[in-house]
């Protein structure tokens, strides 16, 4: 069987990853978005704290005027990928890509694998999310290739795991949500005028939507905590990962304190969410990313469409 690599977009926050993931990440190859801000370019991931980006971001005082915004990588720097593993011999690549309705990278790079075709077997996945749920498929991806498991296989494990997670947020403000025109006219003016926080969440096809509404933060968060609640059901801690993501930590106090009323329990390390979705998000929300895991009696789907259609093989 030929070789597979693992590949994410930048998205993915595997380069702070919690430290129990150090050495498997180290396997997995990053394809870096663009992001600019206060006049400078930065590659996502490389040469600074997200942290400390979110601390810029919350001390900004022209929001408006000092707007960032993103990038898709450059036709070199996917092509780069995909020559040097093929050059090492890697004769099948996954790339596992944010959302498709975040942007154009995952068509993108999408695009540039055909070009690839002839040399290597590339399947470019949708996330259909991002931040380190994104970055939790590539490591899932690559402990199967690390098993012995084919690209088929791996795929039918990913498209369960999409199925079945979730994620939830609070945005305390609603500045970037407005200026990137994720929240128009009426909704924009009225949740400004009575400080309505969205509890937003990212449905099964990768839209990043608003579940439901609240007046001020606290009743959103109680909101949210009620809703993850009801997803989890009685489904046993060890057949699911749950942890706290955010930007900025202005509203992860409040979030902890909710935690005992609704029997919440986190099971793994919080994880700061990716700059790039902060960016159009804003420095100051905090959610939960809820991962099940599947039990030996959860049926897998079958090899999704897009496996056969990327590659030019034909189904059985």
């Amino acid at each position: 069987m030929s070789r597979i690599k693992i590949v994410c977009t930048s998205t993915g926050c595997l380069d702070y990853a919690p430290e129990q993931y150090e050495e498997i990440k180290k396997k997995i190859d990053i394809i870096r978005i663009h992001m600019f801000f206060q006049g400078k370019e930065y590659l996502e991931g490389v040469g600074f704290d997200p942290a400390d980006f979110y601390r810029i971001m919350e001390n900004v005082k022209d929001v408006k005027g000092n707007l960032p915004h993103t990038g898709i990588p450059t036709h070199e720097e996917v092509a780069e990928v995909f020559e040097r593993w093929i050059a090492a011999g890697y004769g099948k690549i996954i790339v596992i890509a944010l959302s498709s309705y975040l942007g154009g990278t995952w068509n993108f790079i999408r695009l540039v694998a055909k070009e690839y075709q002839s040399k290597a077997e590339i399947v470019v996945v949708d996330a259909k999310i991002t931040c380190f749920q994104e970055g939790q498929l590539a490591l899932m991806a690559q402990e199967m290739v690390d098993r012995g498991y084919d690209v088929p296989e791996i795929l039918q494990e990913i498209e369960w795991r999409k199925a079945h997670q979730e994620f939830l947020g609070v945005d305390e403000h609603l500045d970037y949500l407005i200026l990137n025109g994720r929240l128009k006219g009426g909704k924009a003016f009225m949740g400004k005028a009575m400080n309505i926080c969205p509890v937003v969440h990212f449905n099964h096809e990768g839209e990043l939507t608003s579940l439901f509404s609240a007046i001020g933060p606290n009743n959103a968060l109680k909101k949210a905590a009620a809703q993850l609640v009801q997803w989890i059901g009685d489904r046993k801690k060890e057949d699911y990962i749950l942890y706290r993501t955010f930007t900025g930590k202005s509203l992860v106090e409040r979030q902890q304190a909710l935690e005992p009323k609704f029997e919440i329990v986190t099971n793994h390390p919080d994880v700061i969410m990716s700059c790039v979705t902060g960016i159009n998000v804003g420095p100051w929300i905090v959610g939960y990313a809820y991962v099940p895991i599947r039990r030996p009696d959860e049926e897998l789907p079958p090899v999704p469409i897009y496996y056969y259609e990327q590659t030019g093989k034909i189904a059985d």
